[in-house]
């Protein structure tokens, strides 16, 4: 099973209408509009991503799925999401999702950063809910996703009350963390 199919599984087994999420890599839309799906129609979406074309590809496949009013859509780096969720939802969040990496069919050079993408980490980790889920797909292919995927499973190693899934594959490797507390 593709690691990515096996995240939307996991979300579909979790992610109840009504609930909020986070989508912290927006990237094409495609965790997005699954997320979007799941909440219904009481439960938010709040997306990121710092490219603008991130964000249009993202709400155009929102648009076309009539799903585009389930979700918020941030110009800016995951490592804001706490600031830009309502205080209410901190520790209410039922998932945030990561793709690391960079934009299929954009400019290779603009990627995640061990420095943004670990302080989004540590804020989706506060912002969970007991029982709730940070999916980690870290690409390792491209120049400096190597040292990003390390970067995550050093972070994960540390984390006490979350217990951490990895499943490996020649390329990406996928962290599913559940807090425990």
């Amino acid at each position: 099973m593709k690691l990515t199919a096996l995240v939307h599984q996991r979300l579909r087994q979790l992610v109840k209408p009504g609930d909020h999420v986070v989508d912290a890599t927006a990237g094409n839309g495609h965790d997005t509009l699954v997320l979007a799906e799941l909440v219904g129609e009481e439960g938010l979406v709040f997306a990121f991503d710092v490219q603008q074309a991130a964000l249009e590809n993202s709400h155009k496949r929102l648009e076309e799925a009539g799903l585009a009013s389930r979700v918020r859509f941030f110009e800016e780096g995951h490592e804001r999401m706490a600031s830009r969720l309502p205080e209410p939802l901190h520790g209410r969040l039922t998932a945030v999702v990561f793709n690391l990496g960079y934009l299929p069919g954009s400019d290779k050079r603009c990627i995640t950063r061990p420095d943004t993408t670990l302080a989004a980490l540590r804020q989706a980790v506060r912002l969970l809910r007991p029982g709730g889920i940070a999916s980690v797909l870290a690409y390792r292919g491209h120049a400096g996703g190597l040292a990003e995927s390390i970067a995550v499973s050093a972070f994960f190693q540390r984390q006490t009350g979350m217990e951490v899934e990895t499943q490996d594959s020649p390329g990406p490797v996928l962290y599913i963390a559940t807090k425990s507390k």
